[in-house]
């Protein structure tokens, strides 16, 4: 049996550790990734796309990519389909890309054919498979033990050769509050992925769509992209804060504006004296004693700051 091999605190903590790179800078980490999405949504374009930008080291959308050989199964199409498809998006295709449209299955020797790919284009950055369906087979196992064992083998090759694999995958037709539930199978696949993507449209006919993005070295984050002559073109990004942000009802900001330099209270109202608690009390909230006003007014906004912050986590969140 083999030892275990460890490692303790204070090793760890000043060893120098390689951390994790981006085939696509702050989107696309090596290790494995899961991006799923509805049938016909239009996953392989985009994937079409993610290719050629990193087989000829382009930006995708206005981030950088780390330019390197990509193999892209396309399992659920032909040569002359991809050929129509490159016709669309581009005049000038790089040979550093490279399609199959045909492979074995995980359990037939897949990992062995990734192997002897990597032989011949060591230089490889990227391979795309679409989808996981085509290279799984049936199995009587448990659901989640099927799952979890299938994306692990491939997870297993990634990080094995530092390499990003994304799998092409479907959603549920089911509503859920988190997106990432709608994630078709158990959550086995998401939770052995390094990242998972899930695109997104509210209507079928529309043409615009939501990429939610989140992962191990992935913030979360929020693309809208528009389906435009054959090409996803981003329209909007935002990141984990800034969505944090919007939850903040712009009151609360005028608020803190309101009391940043307000360090003690001023003012001629006195405490509800002990005798006349009740009746001082009334007054103060019925608005019967002229000099409670501007008092009740101020703790009616304390009160109500008071309350936000409480609602939405603390001060902490506030920043302009």
């Amino acid at each position: 049996m083999q030892k275990l091999q460890t490692v303790n605190a204070e090793t760890l903590l000043y060893e120098p550790l390689e951390k994790p790179s981006f085939v696509v800078d702050s989107l696309i980490p090596t290790g494995l990734s899961l991006f799923c999405g509805s049938q016909k949504i239009g996953k392989s374009w985009l994937m079409l796309k993610l290719c050629l930008c990193v087989s000829q080291g382009i930006p995708l959308w206005d981030m950088p990519t780390m330019e390197g050989d990509v193999l892209y199964l396309c399992l659920e199409d032909t040569f002359c389909r991809i050929q129509d498809r490159l016709f669309r998006l581009t005049d000038e295709a790089s040979g550093r890309l490279h399609f199959a449209v045909a492979s074995c299955k995980l359990s037939d020797g897949l990992i062995v054919q990734l192997e002897d790919y990597l032989k011949d284009y060591p230089d490889s950055r990227l391979i795309v498979i679409d989808t996981l369906q085509k290279v799984r087979t049936a199995s009587k196992d448990n659901a989640y033990a099927s799952d979890y064992g299938d994306i692990s083998l491939i997870k297993d090759f990634a990080d094995r050769h530092s390499l990003a694999v994304i799998v092409v995958h479907h959603i549920r037709k089911q509503n859920d509050s988190d997106v990432f539930n709608k994630v078709s199978g158990t959550t086995g696949l998401t939770g052995s992925a390094d990242a998972t993507f899930v695109l997104e449209k509210e209507k079928r006919a529309s043409d615009t769509a939501k990429l939610y993005v989140t992962g191990r070295d992935t913030p979360y984050q929020e693309y809208t992209l528009r389906f435009r002559d054959c090409r996803w073109e981003l329209v909007e990004r935002k990141t984990q804060e800034q969505l944090a942000k919007e939850t903040i009802p712009d009151v609360l900001f005028r608020l803190v504006d309101f009391m940043r330099d307000k360090e003690e209270w001023i003012g001629t109202a006195r405490p509800p004296s002990v005798n006349n608690r009740v009746n001082d009390e009334k007054n103060f909230f019925e608005g019967n004693n002229k000099k409670s006003n501007s008092y009740k007014e101020l703790a009616m906004l304390l009160l109500c700051f008071v309350m936000l912050i409480t609602a939405y986590g603390g001060i902490r969140m506030i920043k302009r």
